[in-house]
């Protein structure tokens, strides 16, 4: 095994060099057959090749998140504005109508609660291949803990996953997970993001951070930026703009749209940055003007 003493860092990523793509849009996923492909063109906009994904799991460790006390009234009216829904296999089943044309990415890992102060065990299967197909899923989202004590119970939850959805088509989003501890950093999320996908993930969740466009070339599959904490609706729009515009295939927001103060008007604004390549100023406008017509 590979060792990193005497490792130099790496330094050419071509970014002037389009991802090598050969007869399917979505970024890393040629090879794949053709139910992978077809879910995964249900995640991702065949024209824009990108995702405005709206993550409601939160839930799962936290309990009634502000915004989310009523998932049945809040999560329905976005579903025309958003791509995928993220959420866990008892919220779907019982909020989500199975006749909403949304593609759904089921969260398939469990972790601890907010009650202990460590969260990053490695968790859990929660949701298994036959539960997910069950439910005609379009994704599987894994928790994974680089850098800490979970790390491995982790990782080998995402291969497992990895495994039983390649047999099955069904794509595996890997999530990389971060925490009080944890840095934030180029460094962390080149390392996170790259072993996720050398470990079988079909999609990588991540975070913006500088020197992002790097992180996204240096994957070979799309990564998804989360949103994160509830940030101002034009800061939230800015990075969803430099995420895209650095080379990420979309955004997972969820506080920032079901918390905002005109959900609808910002999963619209999202939309136009993600798809249409709108400046965080002119989404912006369209996150008023909805705003505007709702008052």
């Amino acid at each position: 095994m590979a060792d990193n003493v005497g490792n130099k860092a790496a330094h050419d990523y071509h970014l002037d060099v389009p991802a090598v793509q050969e007869g399917f849009y979505v970024k890393g996923a040629s090879n794949c057959d053709w139910g992978m492909k077809n879910r995964m063109a249900r995640l991702f906009d065949p024209k824009s090749g990108n995702t405005v994904m709206l993550a409601f799991d939160h839930g799962y460790i936290m309990g009634p998140t502000a915004g989310l006390e009523r998932i049945d009234l809040v999560i329905p009216p976005l579903i025309p504005h958003v791509n995928v829904l993220m959420g866990t296999k008892g919220m779907i089943r019982s909020c989500i109508s199975p006749s909403a044309q949304v593609a759904k990415c089921v969260r398939v890992t469990y972790d601890t609660t907010v009650l202990f102060d460590d969260m990053s065990n490695g968790g859990g299967i929660a949701c298994d291949i036959e539960n997910a197909l069950r439910m005609n899923a379009d994704c599987m989202a894994v928790q994974t803990f680089i850098g800490t004590p979970g790390e491995s119970r982790s990782l080998e939850l995402l291969c497992r996953t990895a495994d039983a959805g390649t047999r099955y088509g069904i794509p595996t989003l890997g999530v990389v997970a971060v925490g009080k501890q944890m840095e934030r950093t180029e460094k962390f999320f080149q390392l996170a993001t790259r072993v996720l996908a050398e470990n079988g993930a079909n999609v990588v969740k991540s975070y913006f951070c500088e020197g992002f466009e790097r992180v996204a070339a240096a994957c070979p599959v799309p990564i998804v930026i989360a949103g994160g904490k509830k940030l101002p609706e034009l800061d939230a729009l800015e990075m969803a703009y430099q995420a895209i515009d650095q080379g990420a295939h979309g955004v997972d927001m969820g506080r920032n749209i079901f918390q905002s103060d005109c959900p609808a008007g910002m999963a619209q604004a999202i939309g136009k940055v993600v798809h249409e390549g709108y400046t965080a100023k002119q989404a912006y406008e369209v996150y008023q003007e909805v705003k505007n017509q709702n008052a």
